[in-house]
C-alpha cells in the first residue's frame, strides 16, 4: 500500500492544478488511468480566456485565475500562457434584442466592449455574410490559452514539490478502511485520508466506486475540425461565435478550427467526431462567411462534464469524510483551474477561501457539493454504477 496525505484521482487540468498547490506542504500522489496526463478533455480543449463566458461564479473564477496566467512563476512554462485573441459574439437580425441584453450585461466586466452593425461586422471577420448576421460584440480582451504549456507547467510544478504522478492506474476500487480511502489500481494500491475526485466525465463513477452518492454530473460531446481558410488571410480574426450556439471558428496554426458547437449527453468515454456534427460545422461556417470546405484536416471530440446547475463543484462530501468532489467545469476548465485549484488547497486544509477571491464574491458554499440536491438511489443519467470503468 502506497501511503500519501492526498490522493488525487485524474490527470487533467483540475488534478494537476490542485496537486501543484497542495504539494507545497502535503505529500501527494495523482492516479491518471491513461498512459499521460491531460489525454481527454484536457487535451482535446479549444481554450479561450474570457471574463463574459458562463455564469456569474465562473466569471468570479475566471477573473480570479487570470492574474497567474498573466505572470506565472519563473520557469512555469516554456511559452506564454495568455496569448491575443479576442472574442467575437455574431448575432442574425432576429437576435438582435438579446445581443443587446449581453452587451448590457457584459459592459460591467468589460469597459471596452465593442458593439458593431452592418458593414462594420466585415472589418472585423471580412468573409461574415451581412445577411446571415448583423450586429456583433467585440471583446478584445479575450485571450487564447495554451492549454499545453498550462497543464504542463502545473505538472511540473507539482512534480518539483514532491507530488507523484502515476500513470496507467485505472481505479477498480475505493474504499473506507481506519480513517483513510484505498484505492485499488492497475498500478498498485494507494491510500490518503483525503481522496480528491477530480476525474472529468467520470466524476459520478468514482464516486459510485467509493459508495459516495453521485451529483448527476452530465458529460456532453462537442465536436472540433481543421479546415485550410479557402486561400483567406485570417491573420488577426478572434474567436467569433454565433448567439444560437451553433457554430464557432478560430484561427488556429494557419488554418481554421471549426466547431459546431454541440453538447450532445453521452456517457464517460473515449468521445469521438460524430459524422452528422461534423457535417453540420461545414455546412454552417459556409452559410455565414461563404468558406467553402473543401477538405476536413482534422477531427475530434471531447467531453464538457457540466454539475447541474452548470457550476464548478469543489468541496467535501458531508456524507463521506475525506471525499472531495473538484468536478463539473464543463466548458469553463482552463480559465478557472487556479482559483479552483487554490481553493482546493484552502479548504482542504481548512482554512478560508484566498482574500482576492473573496473579494470578486465569491464564498465556499458557491461551489460546494452540498448545494446539490443529492438522494444517494440515484444514478447520473446514464446508471453510472459501482462496476463502471474509470
Amino acid at each position: 500500500m502506497n501511503t500519501t496525505d492526498v490522493l488525487i484521482v485524474g490527470g487533467g487540468i483540475a488534478g494537476a492544478s490542485a496537486a501543484a498547490y497542495l504539494a507545497r506542504d502535503r505529500r501527494v500522489i495523482v492516479l491518471e488511468q491513461e498512459s499521460q496526463p491531460g489525454y481527454h478533455a484536457t487535451g482535446r480543449s479549444a481554450a479561450l480566456f474570457t471574463e463574459t463566458y458562463g455564469n456569474d461564479t465562473v466569471r468570479r473564477l475566471s477573473r480570479g485565475s487570470r492574474a497567474f496566467y498573466e505572470a506565472p512563476p519563473d520557469g512555469f512554462a516554456d511559452a506564454s500562457i495568455l496569448g491575443p485573441r479576442g472574442a467575437f459574439l455574431v448575432a442574425p437580425d432576429g437576435h438582435r434584442a438579446a445581443l443587446a441584453a449581453m452587451a448590457a450585461d457584459f459592459r460591467t466586466l468589460c469597459p471596452d466592449l465593442e458593439w458593431l452593425e452592418g458593414d462594420d461586422v466585415r472589418r472585423v471577420v471580412p468573409p461574415l455574410d451581412t445577411r446571415e448576421v448583423v450586429a456583433g460584440l467585440l471583446e478584445p480582451g479575450a485571450m487564447d490559452v495554451d492549454t499545453h504549456a498550462l497543464h504542463g507547467g502545473y505538472l511540473r510544478l507539482a512534480r518539483a514539490r514532491g507530488a507523484t504522478i502515476v500513470t496507467d492506474a485505472h481505479v477498480a476500487a475505493v474504499a473506507r478502511s481506519n480513517g483513510a480511502w484505498e484505492a485499488t489500481t492497475t498500478a498498485g494500491a494507494f491510500a490518503a485520508p483525503v481522496l480528491v475526485n477530480a476525474a472529468g466525465a467520470w466524476g459520478d463513477a468514482v464516486a459510485a466506486l467509493a459508495g459516495v452518492a453521485p451529483l448527476g454530473l452530465e458529460p456532453k460531446r462537442r465536436t472540433a475540425l481543421i479546415v485550410a481558410p479557402d486561400g483567406l488571410d485570417i491573420t488577426g480574426w478572434p474567436l467569433t461565435y454565433l448567439i444560437d450556439d451553433s457554430l464557432y471558428f478560430k484561427p488556429e496554426a494557419g488554418k481554421l478550427l471549426v466547431s459546431p458547437a454541440d453538447a450532445t449527453p453521452s456517457p464517460p468515454c473515449d468521445a469521438q467526431a460524430d459524422e452528422l456534427d461534423v457535417a453540420r460545422a461545414a455546412d454552417r461556417l459556409t452559410r455565414v462567411t461563404g468558406i467553402a470546405v473543401k477538405r476536413i484536416e482534422h477531427r475530434w471530440a471531447g467531453l464538457r462534464t457540466f454539475a447541474p446547475d452548470d457550476t464548478p463543484v469543489a468541496g467535501f462530501d458531508l456524507a463521506a469524510p475525506g471525499f472531495f468532489w473538484l468536478v463539473g467545469q464543463g466548458g469553463y476548465g482552463f480559465q478557472t483551474a487556479d482559483a479552483l485549484a487554490r481553493t482546493t488547497a484552502a479548504l482542504i486544509a481548512g482554512e478560508d477561501l484566498p482574500a482576492d477571491l473573496t473579494a470578486l464574491g465569491l464564498s465556499a458554499a458557491d461551489l460546494a457539493p452540498a448545494r446539490l440536491e443529492r438522494d444517494s438511489r440515484r444514478r447520473n443519467h446514464f446508471g453510472v454504477s459501482a462496476r463502471a470503468r474509470f
